[in-house]
């Protein structure tokens, strides 16, 4: 036969499109064309094939016209995850393996010169896209090297198929064979590691009141305080209030860390905490880079986002968070293509006060110029869009040399799974996420709590944003103390954590 159709796939953004890989052999003065909108890794496939065919002593047809077209042609296509198929495709139209067993398999994976497979990038995304297919028709098995085919396992319902070389996949294939291609294990979704005690923290039950309050609400949050008072190490505690990923968030969170490289198995179900140093760019924060890969705020979907040392991180990079933090989604748009990315994440914070650290202290010798410049580094859009901010202060010698004071993570995870649960009852969301009609029906005042509330955004000139935050904030604390109605006391306690932003630190 002298034309083969192979099913593969490509990445675009998270999503994984179908791709057919169609090769023609013709007579004619040898070549070996490639066509359908290839980038440079794609092309050089033609290279790896032919010494994969010929060391792995398969026939190469060295005196046919090849032709391969990868379909759609309007669809970019980058890596090497299309040698197989293209493999494959050879040896189906040359008739040295069976062309009808093919219909019912996916293939990705990358050649080595000596036929080897080698592990491909985004292979949760692909099992992820052929789940999704099958919820409409028949899904095909997916063949995959031995390394990705671990990974992309741990989706649940899918036939697929692990190989280690080349050889494997046609004996597979071959015109009557009995020897099928063994089923991926998954990779062994190791127990959760345990995490540090929130009791480890000494002192400082403000902050960690107002960061209970984020993880039951949702709400991202800034932490300002002297160096040592304890910010780095409420961030890296503070995903263990939050409950565990359902199924469908696992894939999600999961596939999109598969496009950065192999997703590590103790990760699946767990909220991640991405930490970028404050280095970092405005596209290794939002995305970028042709094609288009995830940013950390994509990487920290359904998870944590901590940024310590906020005033270094480059103000372009900064002002880039300003739209995903509301929409929970980034667009990705360069001159030839396009990407989106989910980025529903939690964003956590800290920074100190002046750049030494220290002021209001006999150690800060900074002056009102500096600390005002310093502070500007953050943009008032910005700060308006950071729900909580909360101020560490330095601990004194005495509580850090007591035994561990507050409760322990299980005891405030339980009260903020409880304060979610009830959210998610009586609304569908977390409360960060109400807007319009939900938030008027869902977080209604009482009298008092409305004239506290109105007297003081009139008093500090909040803007419409920072007033529906404190109206948000508001229904989290109801939500933790089990009210069904949001009281002025709630509104007084939320107000604490917006005071700030309309004044200097």
């Amino acid at each position: 036969m002298a034309l083969a159709v192979v099913h593969s796939r490509s990445l675009d953004a998270v999503q994984a499109p179908e791709v057919m890989v169609e090769v023609h052999l013709a007579n004619g003065l040898p070549n070996f064309t490639l066509v359908g909108l290839a980038e440079t890794e794609v092309k050089e496939a033609r290279e790896r094939v032919r010494a994969a065919l010929q060391t792995s002593g398969l026939e190469f047809p060295h005196n046919k016209r090849i032709t391969v077209n990868l379909a759609p042609a309007d669809l970019p296509k980058e890596s090497g995850r299309f040698d197989l198929p293209i493999a494959i495709g050879l040896l189906a139209a040359s008739g040295q393996i069976d062309v009808g067993a093919l219909e019912s398999h996916e293939l990705a994976g990358e050649l080595s010169l000596a036929g080897d497979l080698r592990p491909v990038r985004g292979a949760l995304a692909i099992a992820w896209a052929l789940k999704r297919r099958g919820s409409s028709g028949r899904a095909r098995s997916l063949v995959l090297p031995a390394a990705s085919a671990a990974e992309a396992a741990l989706v649940d319902g899918l036939s697929i198929h692990a190989a280690s070389h080349l050889l494997e996949v046609v004996r597979a294939f071959a015109p009557g064979s009995n020897e099928p291609l063994p089923r991926a294990v998954a990779c062994p979704r190791a127990p959760a590691a345990s995490l540090p005690d929130w009791r480890d923290v000494r002192g400082q039950a403000g902050a960690k009141r107002a960061l209970e309050i984020a993880a039951a609400g949702g709400h991202s949050a800034l932490m300002v305080g002297p160096p040592g008072t304890g910010k780095s190490m409420l961030a890296q505690r503070f995903p263990a209030l939050l409950p565990p990923l359902d199924e469908e968030e696992a894939l999600e969170s999961a596939a999109i860390l598969s496009l950065g490289g192999a997703f590590p198995a103790e990760l699946w179900g767990r909220r991640v905490l991405r930490a970028p140093h404050h280095s970092a760019s405005s596209a290794a924060l939002v995305g970028g880079g042709s094609p288009p890969r995830p940013g950390e705020i994509s990487l920290a979907h359904h998870g944590v986002l901590f940024l310590d040392e906020l005033p270094e991180f480059p103000r372009p990079a900064l002002e880039a968070l300003r739209e995903p933090l509301e929409t929970g989604r980034i667009s990705i748009s360069r001159a030839a293509r396009q990407a989106e990315f989910p980025a529903r994440f939690q964003l956590l914070a800290a920074m100190n006060p002046c750049p030494c650290g220290h002021l209001g202290s006999a150690a800060c010798r900074c002056t009102p110029d500096i600390v005002a410049r310093y502070q500007a580094r953050l943009s008032g859009p910005l700060l308006d869009r950071i729900d909580l901010q909360v101020e560490v202060p330095a601990v004194d010698a005495a509580s850090l040399l007591r035994a561990p004071d507050g409760e322990a993570t299980v005891d405030v995870a339980a009260r903020v799974a409880a304060a979610r649960e009830r959210a998610l009852a009586r609304q569908g969301a977390l409360n960060a996420a109400l807007a319009g009609d939900a938030l008027e029906c869902h977080a209604a005042l009482d009298a008092d709590g409305r004239r506290l509330l109105h007297a003081t955004a009139a008093r500090f000139r909040w803007s419409a944003r920072s007033f529906h935050r404190v109206l948000r904030i508001a229904r989290t604390i109801a939500d933790l103390a089990a009210a069904e109605r949001v009281a002025a006391r709630h509104v007084a306690e939320a107000v604490q954590y917006r005071r700030a932003l309309a004044t200097p630190f």
